[in-house]
C-alpha cells in the first residue's frame, strides 16, 4: 500500500516562505509522476504543481508560477514544494499525490495515492 506523509504546513505572514515535503512510502518511487492539490475553506480543490517521472516535466498553476516550485528526489522518496512569496489566499490544506501516468497531470482523478494534508496559513 502506497503511503503519502505531508510535512512543513505552517502560519507565515505575506511574503514569507515554507517549504512542504511529501514522504512517500510502499511503492517504486520513481515510477510515480508526483503533484500538489490544494483546498481552501469553501472552495474546490485545485491543481497547484506537478512533476514527471523523469524530474525533466514540471507544470504549475498560474498562480503560483514564479512563486512555487516543485522538486524530486528519487534517493529519498520525497517531493517537496519551496514557496515563496507567499499570499493570504494561497492559505489551504496542502496535498500531496501520485499517479502512475507517464506524464504530468492537472485531472485529480488520475492520482491514485493521496496524503492526509498540511495546513499552510498566510496572515495579512
Amino acid at each position: 500500500q502506497v503511503q503519502l506523509v505531508e510535512s512543513g504546513g505552517g502560519s507565515v505572514q505575506a511574503g514569507g516562505s515554507l517549504r512542504l515535503a511529501c514522504a512517500v512510502s510502499g511503492g517504486t518511487f520513481s515510477r510515480y509522476a508526483l503533484a500538489w492539490f490544494r483546498q481552501a475553506p469553501g472552495k474546490e480543490r485545485e491543481f497547484v504543481a506537478a512533476i514527471s517521472r523523469s524530474r525533466e516535466g514540471t507544470d504549475y498553476a498560474d498562480r503560483v508560477k514564479g512563486r512555487f516550485t516543485i522538486s524530486r528526489d528519487d534517493a529519498k522518496s520525497t517531493v517537496s514544494l519551496q514557496m515563496n512569496s507567499l499570499r493570504p489566499d494561497d492559505t489551504a490544506i496542502y496535498y500531496c499525490a501520485a499517479t502512475a501516468a507517464a506524464f504530468v497531470t492537472h485531472t485529480q482523478y488520475m492520482y491514485n495515492y493521496w496524503g492526509q494534508g498540511t495546513q499552510v496559513t498566510v496572515s495579512s
